[in-house]
């Protein structure tokens, strides 16, 4: 499989150098060349005989070709995906796909550890150390932090905004040090991101480092997040003896998941639709209302992994999988938004009808189910909502009577007592600034 930036088709590039670089010469996303496309007999037989490694083999290595040996494409493969993926009923055809049993309870741990993986095989291959900047909204930043820590001949730069990530999340960011580096920036998410994507395109800086993302705009953290849905296909169909179609319902900010969700469909999975549900920054539910991209002002809510307003990989979406016809989208795509009283309103209401405690941005994911059939009295589909975090990284801001039910697992105990290793740094959103603070460091 080649790769090319959503603006060139005719530079081609190979997975390795995709991955390596981030992001293309020309400033884009990378695509694939081509969305292969899968047998009907594996979706309709195959897969229900077949493990979640061997599915994750089928859907994935293709889009490696010859830049991992399928030996370690298998050993990378096993390794991401030590973790369950629960799919629980709330109640009747709908369902919680719980994607937050991972080291730092968040769905990003999969492709976070899938990246690393390869990253650990091209930076022994090349002999050279290589260097990740990220920008969080929260739970990147602490998937990546734990994927890629002590990992040999790479070293991870994390920008977060200022008072606009939990205090939780803000410790698995801060607390581990050796090769992680945590910086807080004065903005918001959008303006990390802005600083990341102008770093890559800086020639001094990509003279000196060997310079790629572990946000979603990298293609190793994108594509491995179509397999949530091939899991997830295989479990409900197993649950569910009947021809009902499949909708999924996907807490959006920076519209990975969802971009591969769809590129998952695209791929022949039986998705009827999507639901991207998001908080208030809502430039994509106005976008499909209108037909005009307008980005505003990011606004901080509760749900604050989706404080994204210009989500990075909606061109994936719009140029490369609907090739911007505005109709065809519209048949695949609803999206809808929510306030924090809404949301708070969902995860009370799931907790007292159902004992089901949903996080900021699973509540808002099961509010685009109910929000979308509300004018029916059943569900119309099978409808999943993907969970994307663990509750209690959330416990300040839930109705007080359900923190009390809130329990801390085990693996997150030991940052509650730790301090982080913040290095302090004012940017005010200063590019400049940022580019001399790196060339300088040691």
């Amino acid at each position: 499989m080649l790769y090319h930036s959503l603006k060139n088709k005719k530079d081609l590039v190979s997975f390795e150098e995709a991955v390596l670089n981030g992001l293309s010469p020309d400033g884009d996303l990378y695509v694939p060349q081509y969305i292969p496309k899968l047998e009907s007999f594996f979706l309709k037989k195959e897969i229900f005989n077949q493990d979640i490694y061997s599915i994750a083999m089928e859907v994935i290595s293709c889009y490696i070709g010859k830049s991992i040996p399928k030996k370690y494409i298998y050993n990378i493969v096993n390794q991401t995906l030590k973790i369950p993926f629960p799919l629980k009923m709330l109640h009747e055809k709908v369902y919680s796909l719980e994607l937050f049993h991972g080291p730092t309870l968040a769905f990003k741990d999969i492709g976070v550890k899938f990246m690393s993986e390869c990253l650990d095989f091209f930076s022994k291959k090349i002999g050279k150390i290589i260097t990740i900047l990220v920008a969080t909204s929260g739970d990147t930043g602490a998937a990546v932090a734990r994927g890629f820590y002590k990992k040999l001949g790479i070293e991870v730069i994390i920008l977060y905004p200022r008072n606009n990530i939990s205090n939780l999340q803000k410790k698995q960011i801060t607390t581990l040090g050796s090769n992680i580096l945590a910086l807080e920036i004065d903005g918001n998410f959008d303006d990390c991101q802005n600083i990341v994507k102008k770093s890559f395109l800086d020639k001094e800086i990509k003279k000196k480092y060997i310079l790629t993302s572990a946000n979603s705009i990298n293609i190793a953290r994108w594509l491995p997040q179509m397999l949530y849905y091939f899991f997830a296909y295989k479990k409900i169909k197993e649950k569910e003896d009947n021809n009902m179609d499949l909708i999924f319902s996907v807490p959006s900010g920076n519209f990975g998941n969802i971009c591969a969700g769809m590129m998952a469909e695209k791929m022949g999975l039986p998705i009827k639709f999507f639901i991207a549900s998001t908080n208030i920054n809502d430039t994509i539910p106005r976008f499909l209302s209108s037909n005009k991209f307008i980005p505003m002002c990011t606004k901080k809510t509760i749900s604050n992994a989706m404080d994204i307003s210009n989500p990075s990989n909606f061109p994936r979406i719009w140029n490369f999988l609907y090739k911007k016809d505005f109709y065809q989208l519209k048949k695949k795509l609803y999206s809808y938004k929510f306030t924090d009283e809404q949301t708070l309103s969902s995860i009370d209401m799931v907790w007292k009808k159902y004992k089901y405690i949903l996080d900021p941005h699973g509540a808002i994911g099961y509010s685009g189910i109910i929000h979308h059939f509300k004018k029916n009295d059943r569900i119309l589909y099978n409808s999943i909502f993907l969970e994307t975090a663990h509750p209690i990284k959330f416990k300040e801001i839930m109705p007080f009577h359900i923190q009390k039910n809130i329990n801390i697992p085990k693996k997150l105990e030991k940052f509650l007592e730790l301090k982080g290793k913040i290095k302090n740094i004012s940017l005010n959103n200063n590019f400049y600034q940022f580019k001399n603070w790196l060339l300088e460091k040691k």
